[in-house]
């Protein structure tokens, strides 16, 4: 069947992280095999951590991790890399604002073996026109960077095969704040198989969202800078 590590980032996400656990952490235990829900708290100010630590005393299978703040991108390549070091056969990640469902988990489960990754597509999205608009023109800057389509690069909603992305992890820099991105373009590039299933994407269930419009924008420009740095590497390594 496999071991299945769940990848879940969190920051400031008190309000929501309790109803996180208690959602995904039945997916680990039913499949079993040493299976495990990792959630990397990101160097929350408030009492994430300390929830999530408390939660774990009780549910052996939940591994708390945290790490100083660093955002999104390196919070998940953290947890990446530790269920990777741990003997993961199947990694997934989803977020920790609750915007996507858990019972959806299970067709993605079904294919595991037929695809090296297989993404959610967030195909009735309820997060805001500002946030579809982003998307769309990810999508166009993907294409004129590395030369591919991407359906839906950057969903927090996907289930890979380890060995997969343990060929390729290393040539993602530590503390990149895109890098479910740029595992996205690495596997398309490579002509790895992806299949991409509709998912349900919630407005985000509590809390405050950490990243706004102008964040975007600063994180937007960066990245077309680091785009042409990690498209010479994938160059030099024939990607």
């Amino acid at each position: 069947m496999g071991k299945l590590y769940i990848v879940i980032p969190a920051y400031n996400e008190e309000e929501n992280i309790e109803a996180v656990i208690k959602d995904w952490y039945p997916i680990v235990e039913k499949i079993g095999n040493g299976s495990r829900l990792v959630i990397v708290d990101d160097g929350s100010k408030d009492a994430t951590y300390t929830l999530i630590k408390q939660a774990a005393e009780k549910l052996e299978a939940l591994v708390p991790l945290t790490k100083p703040n660093g955002g999104h991108g390196s919070t998940i390549l953290y947890g990446y890399k530790y269920a990777l070091e741990q003997g993961a056969d199947f990694i997934f990640q989803t977020d920790s604002d609750g915007q996507t469902l858990s019972s959806e988990f299970w067709p993605f489960w079904d294919k595991r073996e037929m695809a090296d990754m297989v993404i959610g597509h967030r195909k009735n999205r309820q997060d805001g026109i500002s946030r579809i608009f982003v998307t769309k023109v990810l999508k166009f800057i993907l294409f004129v960077c590395f030369g591919v389509w991407i359906k839906d690069a950057n969903t927090p909603f996907r289930l890979m095969k380890a060995q997969a992305l343990s060929r390729y992890i290393n040539l993602i820099p530590d503390g990149y704040n895109l890098t479910n991105v740029i595992i996205s373009v690495i596997f398309a590039r490579k002509k790895l198989k992806v299949e991409y299933m509709p998912i349900t994407f919630r407005p985000r269930q509590g809390g405050t969202n950490s990243i706004n419009m102008k964040k975007i924008f600063r994180i937007g420009r960066q990245a077309i800078r680091d785009f042409r740095e990690i498209n010479r590497l994938l160059k030099d390594e024939n990607i």
